[in-house]
């Protein structure tokens, strides 16, 4: 299976809007009823509806925000990947325009028992743009071995890199050493570039906040089960100069 989704959000006023939205299964874009939060952001859901990425599949999707608008992309629930004929890989490429804010939150990816899958995510950012991209992989389903993962992130903000950064998961002999994640089975992270960047690293039990070299900063968690390492990496959050605005609002 092929399939490609695209997204562009443009300022109009004092709102965000989405000015275009293709999608198709498995990946489906749903804009949030009421279009925005109350500070204007567009709010999309990103559901997945079909089992995929299955061995083989190729999926991709393309995000642009026009400078000065806001965009909150969520996933709704998690992704499987499942083993078939051949890898599979799943690519997302974010562009940010001038003062343009985006929020990617989707839910946890699991790699499950024989998978074979890759994903790369690209954020493009423009002077003063803000950028929050969370990740949550899931080696295996309950009982299960992990299937093998590179997952690979790239940040960039006019021209000049903030992370790059390539994750090798769910190899066996790895996973027997104490440096492989210490025996986690759940590895969450979350890149922010906002308007403050922490100005020292800190860390507590099993996660860990790291200013980057050219700005923004690096959350990364682990744990037994993906609740877990969901609120070691709010915690791990918490400690962000920003840390206010990277509270999600209850709808």
């Amino acid at each position: 299976m092929k399939a490609t989704a695209l997204l562009t959000v443009e300022r109009s006023g004092d709102r965000s809007v989405v000015r275009e939205l293709r999608s198709q299964a498995p990946t489906t874009l749903v804009p949030r009823r009421g279009a925005t939060a109350g500070d204007g952001t567009a709010v999309v859901h990103l559901v997945s509806s079909a089992a995929t990425p299955l061995g083989g599949d190729l999926v991709d999707l393309r995000v642009r925000v026009g400078a000065g608008a806001r965009l909150r992309l969520v996933g709704t629930a998690a992704t499987v990947a499942l083993p078939g004929r051949g890898s599979s890989r799943s690519t997302v490429r974010i562009e940010v325009d001038e003062g343009g804010t985006v929020e990617y939150l989707p839910e946890a990816s699991v790699i499950s028992s024989r998978a074979d899958h890759e994903s790369e995510l690209v954020v493009d950012l423009a002077a003063g743009a803000r950028v929050r991209c969370r990740e949550t992989l899931v080696l295996g389903r309950y009982g299960e071995p992990s299937g093998h993962l590179v997952a690979s992130t790239h940040v960039t903000r006019s021209g000049t890199a903030l992370l790059r950064q390539r994750l090798d998961l769910g190899d066996a002999r790895m996973a027997s050493s104490t440096g492989y994640l210490a025996g986690a089975r759940v590895l969450a992270t979350e890149t922010v570039a906002w308007d403050r960047d922490p100005l020292d690293p800190a860390s507590g039990q099993w996660w860990s906040l790291a200013p980057l070299a050219a700005g923004g900063a690096l959350a990364t968690a682990v744990a037994d089960d993906a609740v877990t390492a969901g609120h070691r990496l709010a915690e791990a959050l918490s400690h962000h100069p920003d840390a206010e605005d990277l509270v999600l609002p209850a709808w």
